[in-house]
């Protein structure tokens, strides 16, 4: 069974977006020094969850990035279908859905991409078993936090990783007595 990870860039701050909800402090970066790291974590992934804002960020980049992975979009909103995308529109609690979102990953993990709120519904429905969390060499002072979450998760260090250029990115198992328990 796989496994779902929240995968995310963060301010050393903790934003994922600055108060515009712009990503140009991020991009600013590129994804040379990332690529590979990036590219095994998606060798990785069955099916993935995000949510409208996210979704209409990636569509705004020219091009769908995701392949035929299924993609589950939870919205509120009547939002354009990206061409030759496997999406899957949805509404309501993350909870409402887990057993068909994690069922399309065929086994494979689900990675939770972008948006905190969406992230942190996940982890307060007991669903997110990792962050992977990579902190950029930036401080933006306010915006949107990485995981707004309802209630305290207690997190436990897996590895490290580092970037060329500043970045870290931590790797977090989140732990509690309605989680399930990954070995090391």
């Amino acid at each position: 069974m796989g496994r779902t990870q929240y995968y995310v860039a963060a301010s050393a701050d903790g934003y994922i977006a600055d108060r515009d909800n712009h990503l140009d402090w991020l991009l600013q970066y590129g994804f040379e020094a990332y690529q590979e790291h990036y590219d095994a974590f998606l060798t990785e992934v069955g099916a993935l969850a995000m949510g409208a804002s996210t979704y209409e960020f990636v569509l705004g980049q020219g091009g769908w990035a995701y392949g035929d992975l299924p993609v589950w979009v939870f919205t509120h909103r009547d939002l354009p279908r990206a061409a030759g995308a496997d999406l899957r529109f949805v509404s309501g609690p993350v909870g409402v859905h887990a057993e068909a979102v994690t069922d399309s990953a065929g086994g494979r993990n689900l990675w939770v991409v972008g948006g905190g709120r969406l992230a942190a519904q996940f982890a307060d429905a007991g669903l997110l078993d990792e962050l992977w969390l990579t902190c950029m060499p930036i401080v933006l002072g306010a915006g949107h936090p990485v995981l707004p979450t309802e209630t305290a998760h207690d997190l436990r260090l897996q590895r490290t990783t580092h970037f060329e250029g500043g970045a870290v990115e931590l790797r977090y198992v989140l732990e509690g007595p309605e989680r399930r328990v990954w070995p090391e």
